[in-house]
């Protein structure tokens, strides 16, 4: 049997498989709304077989957005917007998830394809919030250092947006603390230069990642899942390491977290990623044994036989795939009958079900 295709149950929720939907920015939104894109393009993941269908990385505030197009769940009027969305995903069988973010220092940029680089105020840009006021690169604005009330409000603004994911009929929650945005630019020393409780020592510089966490997951409904990405090193000298990512899992499973979702990179833009086929899944499994903790890999990770084999011996709980999933929404679909996985085709795709 395969265990790809097997469920995998996280408190009480229950995924039907262990492919699921990373979160991938689509730069669609107006204000922060999803709309029909988002709809279409989540529904159809859910469609396609996925176990769980991840949103994009959602703003917890205006300024948390990487750029002016980016989704959001600040508001009530955008949780009513999602729960379209999550609705029609729990209908297709799949869980529905919400990453909630904050972009930190790597705010206020360009839409991808239209530009490139920071904006700046006379082009719809803001000033971004940060640990410590260093740029990303030389082309980013300085950001400002986050004072004792911007801590506190940060934290406010993940609490709201958990409530509101709720609301919306979300069933998981993932932690953005990846991808050198703000969790991340925190653990990061590369990027944290602080002096106080929040900087300096690996305890103070886990501090507000943790504090962010644990509120989160008391805003949560205990039967419900929450996930977190993390960047498991920083490809950088000096920077975050792998030991230090078993040392934060430890951490966040103490905090309820049930799992970490292991991805790599992003803090600083110099940094020398060894890119290939599943290149981040040893830090899976590392954290994974260190940590006790469940654990996804994700990054090039394209086939059947290759997914199989990363649940199959141990090294992750989950895999999640992102480009694989933009060329072939129905790759569960495929992929179980390549595996031998007899799983259902929604009814109104059944004359298409080729036969085992």
């Amino acid at each position: 049997m395969s265990v790809l295709f097997s469920s995998l149950r996280l408190r009480e929720v229950t995924f039907r498989n262990r492919v699921f939907v990373s979160p991938m920015c689509e730069y669609s939104c107006d204000e922060g709304m999803p709309n029909d894109w988002h709809l279409v393009h989540l529904g159809s993941r859910a469609v396609g077989g996925a176990g769980l269908v991840l949103t994009e990385a959602t703003a917890v505030s205006p300024e948390g957005r990487i750029s002016p197009a980016d989704a959001g769940i600040w508001s009530d009027v955008q949780a009513e917007a999602w729960a379209r969305v999550a609705a029609f995903v729990a209908g297709q069988g799949a869980v529905p998830g919400v990453q909630l973010a904050h972009a930190g220092r790597k705010a206020s940029t360009a839409v991808p394809w239209q530009a490139s680089g920071a904006l700046g105020p006379e082009t719809g840009g803001w000033q971004p919030l940060a640990p410590s006021a260093l740029p990303f690169d030389d082309a980013s604005p300085v950001p400002r250092a986050m004072t004792a009330a911007d801590l506190e409000e940060v934290r406010t603004q993940f609490v709201n947006a958990t409530r509101r994911a709720l609301a919306a009929g979300f069933r998981a929650v993932e932690l953005h603390m990846a991808h050198g945005y703000l969790c991340h630019e925190f653990l990061s020393p590369l990027s944290n230069r602080r002096t106080d409780a929040y900087g300096g020592s690996l305890e103070n510089r886990m501090r507000f990642p943790l504090e962010v966490a644990r509120a989160v997951r008391g805003a949560w409904p205990d039967g419900l899942p929450l996930l977190v990405r993390v960047s498991a090193t920083d490809w950088a000298e000096g920077g975050w390491g792998a030991d230090d990512s078993v040392e934060l899992a430890r951490r966040l499973k103490q905090a309820g977290v049930d799992l970490v979702d292991c991805s790599s990179g992003g803090a600083v833009p110099h940094a020398r990623v060894p890119v290939g086929p599943g290149y981040q899944t040893p830090f899976a499994a590392r954290i994974r044994a260190g940590a006790g903790i469940a654990t996804g890999a994700v990054g090039m990770i394209t086939g059947a036989a290759q997914a199989e084999q990363i649940v199959a011996t141990g090294q992750a709980d989950a895999v999640l795939l992102a480009r694989q999933l933009l060329r072939d929404p129905y790759w569960p679909l495929h992929a179980a009958r390549e595996l031998g996985a007899d799983v259902a085709w929604p009814v109104q795709y059944l004359r298409a079900k080729p036969q085992q």
